[in-house]
C-alpha cells in the first residue's frame, strides 16, 4: 500500500483521516485550570479519552483564554510513564501561545491497548488521530483545512515518536526529539550483541511480556533465551523505528541527546542528524549532560531551547534564538560552595559528527589470550543500567573524574598509550581494529577506552561508563579476523600526563555473551584514532552571581530609600489598636498586569497574632506569592491595607524593619567565613553592629563551630541554617521564610522546624512558605488557605486538619469517576476527592448559619502552585462554618445517601491529615 503523497512536499498520506475520524467518547470531558505564577495566565485543561479505532486513549488538553488561533504542540512521554509527567512542561508551552495535547500511549496511565514500541499502526496512528482533532479545535492555527501547524516533542519513547509522527504524517512542521533512538535494533542489539539488561527492564517497566503485542513478546522471549538476536527480531525493531520513514523526515529537527546513555548513546542521534539533513531539513544537535543512566537532564534549559525552537519553526519568529547547530555540555569539576557538578556549554557553527578532525594515538601492548569464563560469569562492570535515572548516574561520576567499572584478571586485554604531552578532548567515537582470533567460531568482546592518571594512585575512568560490543563471526577460522571497533562516542578531556588504555573484555553486565567457556587471542593492528572536533569552543566560566546582583541591589536599594524617602511622611497614621498585633490584612486586592478585571487576591482579610508559626497554603495561582511581596512592601495593593503592628506597609516604611525575610537562594561569599558574611551583610544595612544581635540568632540557627570556616566548606542544610540567621539579623518580630526547607535532607529538615519553633517560642512571629505539608503540620500553630485569589479557611492547625465538615468515607472497593461526580452532586456535599483509604467528603457549610473564619496568629506557611483561575466565587473568601448539629444531621443525611447510591462503604469519620484537608479544601486539585 502506497502511503506517499506526490508534488514537491511528498510525505506519507495520514493515517486514513477520511475513513476514521476521531471519536470522543461521550461525557469523558473534564475542564480544569492551572495558572504557575499570580502574573501568569491561567491555564485550562481538558480531559478527555479519545477513541482511536484501536484503543482507547487519555488525553490532556491544554490552552490559555483568547480566540487567536495559535500553533499546536503534541507532547509525548517516556517508556513506562504517562501523560501525568508532562503536566507542568505542557502548561509552560500553553502559557508561551501554544495550543497543546499530552497523552498517555497505548498501555500506560489509563490508556488500553497493547504496548506495541511505536508501532506504526497503533502508537504512530494514534499521533495523526490526535492531529486530526487538533486540526478541528477553533482555537489552533491551519496551514489549510485538516492540516494544523503542529510540533511534536517528547523524550525517550516520546522522542522516537516525534521521529516517527515527522515521517509518517505530512502535517508534523517542527519536531525535538531528546535522548531517543534512530534504530532501536542497533540500540538493542548493537553489533550482533543482546543488551539483555535494558530489553528486560524494558519488558518489565511495560508491566510485564502479557502488556506487549504478542509478536513483541515471542521475539522477548526468543532471543532471551538464545542470548543473541536473530534476523526476524532485528527486522522487527527497525520497521518500528524511525530509520524505517528517515527519508520522509523533512521538517526542522533539534535532536537533543544524553552524554550518560548506554540505552540509547550519541550514536543514535549522530544517525538521525545525517539522514535527516540530507534530506534538506535544518538539524541542531545539542548533547545533554545526563541521559537514561543518571546525570543532569538539564530540564529547564532543554525546555527553554525546545520553546525557542518551536517559535523559530511553528511561530515564524526570526528573532527567536535556536541556539547553535552543535552544543555539548561539559562537565568541569564541582562548585566548593554547594558541591553540585559544574556544567558548561561549548558549541560550534555546525556539526562535528563523530569522528571530526581524527588525532593518532600510538598503543603499545603484545598479544594477550583472554578467557570467556563458562557461563560469562562473573562478568565485567561497565555500567548498572537503569540505576542512575534518579539524577545521579555512574555516568555523572566518571565525569567528576570517579572510576567504578570492573574487569576481572584474565578476562581482558588491554594496551596502553605513552603520557600525553598536552591535554586532549575527545568529542565523537574513537576507532581501533585489532586482530580477534578464538577456539570458537563465535567471539564477543567489549571496548572500552579509559582515562589513567599518572602515578597509578588512583582508579582509572571509563569516560560516562561506556562500553561498545563487537560479535566476531568467523573468528574460530585459520588465522583469525581483523576488526575494526567503532568505541563510545564520548565527549571527555584528557589531561597532560594522562594515558589512554584500550581494554577489550570478554564479559559485561549488561549484555549476553556466549555461555560455552572459550579464549580469545588479541592483538593490535592500528594506532587508537580519537576525533578532537577542535572548532567546539567551551564558553568562558561565568562570574559568581553576586558580582553582578551586589552592586546592583545596593544601587536599587539606595535609589528605594530617596524615592520613597518623601513618601513616608504621608503614610496612613500607625492604628494604635494594631500595635501589638505582628500582621493585619483587611479587604486585600491585587489585579494582574495589564488586566482591568482579573485579580492575583481579592478582598483578603486575616489577621496574625504574637508568637504564632503561620503556614500559608493554596495551589498554583492562589495569590500566595503576590501576597507575600505586597507583606514584604516590593509591590503595591491595588485595594485595602496590609498593617504591620499598627503601621500600612508601603515601599520603604520603617516598619520594615521589624521585618525579616528569607527567600530561597540567599547568596554569600564562599570564601568567607559564615560568621564573616552575616557581619559583612548587617554592615551593608548602615545599622550599629550591636543592633544584630548576632550572637542570638546564630544560637538559634545552631550553626556551632562551623561559623569559622569557609562557606564553601558547607553542607546544603548548613547553607540554609546561614541564610536564615541572616534573615534573623536584628531578631525581627516578623519573619518571613520562603520554601526553608528545600533541598535539605530528612534529619536537616527536623532541624529547621526546630529552628522556626524555636525562633517564635520568645514571642515572635514567623510566617513560612513551603511545600511539605507533613512539615507544616508539625511546625505550623495556625494556618491559611487560599485559593484564586481568596481566603478559603483560617485557623488553629488541629481545627482545620480535624474540622468536622471534612469527612474521610472508607472504601470497601474502588468506584468509578461516574460515581465520584455522583457524590459530589449531593445537596450536602460541597466536594469529594479521591484519597488514600477512600474519599474525601467536605459538607457543604449551611446558608441560615456559620461566621467567618479568622485567623488568630500564624506561624509557617506552605505554599504548593498549581490550581487555577476558576469563575470567581464571593462565598470563598471566608469559610462558614456550620453548628455542631448541622453537621452531624448532613453526616447522617450523606451516609444514607452513599448506601442508595451503592457506594460500598467501610467506615465514616472525619478525616486528621492536613494533606486530605488541603485537598479537600481546594477541591482535589494540589498539582
Amino acid at each position: 500500500m502506497d502511503l506517499r503523497l506526490t508534488g514537491p512536499r511528498a510525505r506519507p498520506r495520514r493515517w486514513a483521516a477520511a475513513a476514521a475520524a476521531v471519536v470522543v467518547l461521550a461525557g469523558a470531558g473534564t475542564w480544569t485550570a492551572a495558572a504557575a505564577s499570580d502574573d501568569a495566565p491561567p491555564v485550562q485543561r481538558r480531559d478527555r479519552v479519545m477513541d482511536t479505532g484501536g484503543a482507547r486513549i487519555d488525553t490532556s488538553y491544554f490552552t490559555t483564554p483568547g480566540s487567536e488561533r495559535r500553533p499546536a504542540v503534541l507532547l509525548a512521554h517516556g517508556f513506562g510513564a504517562s501523560k501525568d509527567e508532562l503536566r507542568a512542561q505542557a502548561e509552560g508551552l500553553a502559557r508561551d501561545g501554544y495550543a497543546v495535547l499530552t497523552w498517555s500511549a497505548r498501555g500506560f496511565g489509563h490508556s488500553t491497548g497493547k504496548i506495541g514500541l511505536n508501532d506504526p499502526k497503533g502508537e504512530v496512528a494514534d499521533a495523526s488521530r490526535l492531529i486530526d482533532w487538533l486540526a478541528k479545535r477553533p482555537e489552533v492555527q491551519l496551514d489549510k483545512k485538516g492540516d494544523p501547524r503542529v510540533g511534536v516533542t517528547g523524550a525517550s519513547y516520546g522522542g522516537a515518536v516525534s521521529l516517527l509522527a515527522a515521517g509518517y504524517d505530512d502535517r508534523v512542521d517542527a519536531i525535538a526529539p531528546q535522548i531517543t533512538y534512530w534504530n532501536l535494533a542497533d540500540a538493542l542489539f548493537p553489533q550482533g550483541v543482546y543488551k539483555k539488561l535494558w530489553a528486560g527492564l524494558f519488558i518489565n517497566t511495560g508491566g510485564g511480556c502479557d502488556r506487549f503485542e504478542p509478536q513483541l513478546c515471542r521475539m522477548y522471549e526468543r532471543v532471551a533465551e538464545a542470548g543473541k538476536p536473530d534476523a526476524a527480531a532485528r527486522a522487527l525493531l527497525e520497521e518500528r523505528s524511525p530509520i524505517a520513514v528517515g527519508k520522509r523526515i523533512k521538517v526542522p529537527t533539534l535532536l537533543m541527546q544524553g552524554q550518560t546513555d548506554s540505552l540509547f548513546p550519541l550514536g543514535q542521534a549522530d544517525a538521525a542528524a545525517k539522514a535527516i539533513r540530507a534530506n534538506g531539513a535544518p538539524v541542531d544537535v545539542d548533547w545533554i549532560a545526563g541521559g537514561h543512566d543518571g546525570g543532569d537532564r538539564e530540564t529547564g534549559r532543554v525546555e527553554a531551547r525546545v520553546d525557542s525552537w518551536f517559535d523559530r519553526y511553528l511561530k515564524d519568529d526570526k528573532a527567536a534564538d535556536t541556539g547553535p547547530a552543535f552544543r555539548v555540555t561539559r562537565t568541569g569539576g564541582i562548585d566548593s560552595t554547594d558541591g553540585a557538578a559544574q556544567l558548561r556549554g561549548a558549541s560550534s557553527d555546525t556539526y562535528p559528527g563523530l569522528s571530526n578532525d581524527p588525532r593518532r594515538v600510538p598503543l603499545t601492548g603484545r598479544e594477550q589470550r583472554v578467557d570467556n569464563p563458562a557461563g560469562a560469569s562473573p562478568p565485567a562492570i561497565s555500567n548498572l543500567p537503569g540505576l542512575g535515572g534518579g539524577g545521579g548516574g555512574l555516568g555523572q561520576l566518571s565525569s567528576l573524574g570517579v572510576g567504578l567499572s570492573l574487569d576481572f584478571p584474565g578476562q581482558f586485554a588491554h594496551f596502553d598509550s605513552a603520557p600525553l604531552r598536552e591535554d586532549l578532548h575527545v568529542t565523537g567515537s574513537p576507532k581501533v581494529t585489532v586482530h580477534v582470533a578464538s577456539d570458537s567460531d563465535d567471539a564477543v568482546l567489549f571496548g572500552k577506552v579509559y582515562d589513567v592518571a599518572p602515578g597509578g594512585g588512583s582508579q582509572p575512568v571509563l569516560p560516562s561508563q561506556l562500553a561498545s560490543p563487537v560479535r566476531v563471526v568467523g573468528s574460530g577460522a585459520d588465522g583469525g579476523k581483523d576488526v575494526t571497533l567503532t568505541l563510545p562516542a564520548i565527549d571527555h578531556e584528557v589531561q597532560k600526563g594522562h594515558r589512554l588504555r584500550l581494554v577489550l573484555s570478554s564479559t559485561d553486565l549488561g549484555y549476553a555473551s556466549p555461555t560455552h567457556p572459550a579464549t580469545y587471542t588479541v592483538s593490535l593492528k592500528s594506532d587508537l584514532s580519537v576525533p578532537t572536533a577542535p572548532a567546539v569552543r567551551t564558553a568562558a566560566a561565568p562570574l559568581p552571581a553576586w558580582v553582578w546582583w551586589l552592586p546592583l541591589a545596593g544601587v536599587l536599594a539606595a535609589l528605594a530609600l530617596l524615592l520613597t524617602g518623601r513618601r513616608r511622611a504621608s503614610a496612613g497614621a500607625p492604628d494604635p489598636a494594631l500595635a501589638e498585633v505582628p500582621l493585619q490584612i483587611t479587604d486585600l486586592s491585587k489585579k494582574y498586569a495589564k488586566s482591568a478585571d482579573r485579580y492575583a487576591v481579592r478582598d483578603l482579610s486575616f489577621r496574625v497574632d504574637k508568637g504564632q508559626v503561620l503556614g500559608l497554603l493554596g495551589p498554583n495561582g492562589a495569590g500566595k506569592t503576590t501576597t507575600l511581596r505586597m507583606l514584604m512592601g516590593l509591590i503595591g495593593p491595588d485595594g485595602g491595607e496590609i498593617r504591620v503592628f499598627g503601621h500600612a506597609i508601603r515601599p520603604g516604611a520603617p516598619v520594615l524593619s521589624r521585618v525579616g525575610a528569607f527567600v530561597e537562594g540567599a547568596g554569600f561569599l564562599p570564601h568567607l567565613s559564615g560568621r564573616e558574611n552575616l557581619e559583612l551583610y548587617w554592615a551593608a544595612t548602615g545599622r550599629p553592629a550591636e543592633d544584630a544581635h548576632l550572637d542570638e540568632a546564630l544560637e538559634i540557627a545552631g550553626l556551632g563551630d562551623a561559623l569559622a570556616r569557609a562557606v564553601r566548606t558547607y553542607s546544603q542544610g548548613m547553607r540554609q541554617r546561614l541564610a536564615i540567621a541572616q534573615a534573623m539579623l536584628g531578631l525581627p518580630d516578623l519573619l518571613i521564610l520562603d520554601e526553608p526547607t528545600n533541598g535539605l535532607d530528612p534529619p536537616q529538615i527536623r532541624e529547621m522546624r526546630e529552628v522556626m519553633i524555636r525562633y517564635a517560642a520568645a514571642g515572635r512571629t514567623v510566617i513560612v512558605s513551603s511545600h511539605l505539608l507533613a512539615e507544616v503540620e508539625q511546625t505550623c500553630t495556625h494556618l491559611v488557605v487560599m485559593d484564586r485569589g481568596r481566603l478559603v479557611q483560617a485557623g488553629p492547625v488541629a481545627d482545620i486538619i480535624g474540622s468536622g465538615d471534612t469527612l474521610l468515607v472508607g472504601l470497601a472497593a474502588d468506584i468509578s469517576d461516574a460515581l465520584v461526580e455522583k457524590v459530589e452532586a449531593l445537596p450536602d456535599v460541597e466536594s469529594a476527592a479521591r484519597a488514600d483509604g477512600g474519599l474525601l467528603v467536605r459538607l457543604a457549610a449551611p446558608a441560615h448559619a456559620g461566621v467567618p473564619a479568622t485567623v488568630p496568629a500564624v506561624p509557617a506557611a506552605v505554599v504548593t502552585e498549581s490550581a487555577p483561575a476558576a469563575p470567581e466565587d464571593p462565598a470563598r473568601s471566608a469559610v462558614l462554618m456550620p453548628p455542631a448539629g448541622d453537621r452531624e444531621t448532613a453526616a447522617a443525611r450523606l451516609l444514607a445517601e452513599l448506601v442508595r447510591l451503592d457506594v460500598p462503604v467501610a467506615s465514616l469519620g472525619p478525616h486528621r491529615r492536613l494533606e486530605d484537608a488541603f485537598l479537600t479544601l481546594i477541591g482535589g486539585e494540589a498539582g
